[in-house]
């Protein structure tokens, strides 16, 4: 059974250190393991639930996650896949269509695209800054620049109106 892969480092910052951000490290985590080893939703819920959020995995300590932010967001970009593919895809650059993005930045994307299209309540700035920690906490920085000028691009699509009240 394929493993979600686990973070170069734990993070030490404490801004960083919240249920949220855990939340979406998981996510991303879970969204690999389930397109890698075609693990179902609600085996990765319970997986997740009982042996990732909050616990210490093979000496990293993950910290306690949001539960029902972890489950909207895995739940949400399986419900909205086909939505969200065609989008992602339109905003990558050179003709790279997201099946030939590395497994765990198509789930960064997906969950980034996720969030920017279904929740308004929190500011795509914020969104953008939280899934380009996510990748650097697994990819080098020319990775974690494809995700942030991904995530920008769809973030200016989706969030017009934050963008143009910012510069106005």
């Amino acid at each position: 059974m394929a493993r979600a892969p686990t973070p170069h480092a734990p993070n030490k910052d404490p801004r960083k250190a919240n249920k949220r951000g855990a939340a979406r490290l998981a996510a991303v985590q879970a969204l690999y393991q389930m397109d890698i080893a075609g693990t179902g939703l609600n085996e990765i819920y319970a997986e997740f639930e009982s042996h990732w959020l909050g616990t210490e995995v093979e000496g990293n300590e993950y910290l306690p996650a949001e539960a029902a932010y972890f489950r909207e967001l895995v739940g949400g970009v399986v419900r909205e896949q086909r939505a969200l593919d065609p989008l992602i895809d339109t905003a990558l650059a050179g003709g790279w269509p997201l099946r030939r993005i590395e497994t765990l930045l198509r789930a960064v994307l997906r969950a980034g695209c996720y969030e920017l299209g279904h929740r308004p309540d929190v500011p795509a700035r914020v969104v953008v800054s939280e899934y380009v920690d996510v990748a650097h906490a697994f990819v080098e920085r020319d990775e974690t620049g494809m995700v942030n000028a991904v995530l920008d691009l769809l973030a200016r699509q989706l969030r017009a109106g934050e963008f143009e009240s910012a510069a106005g």
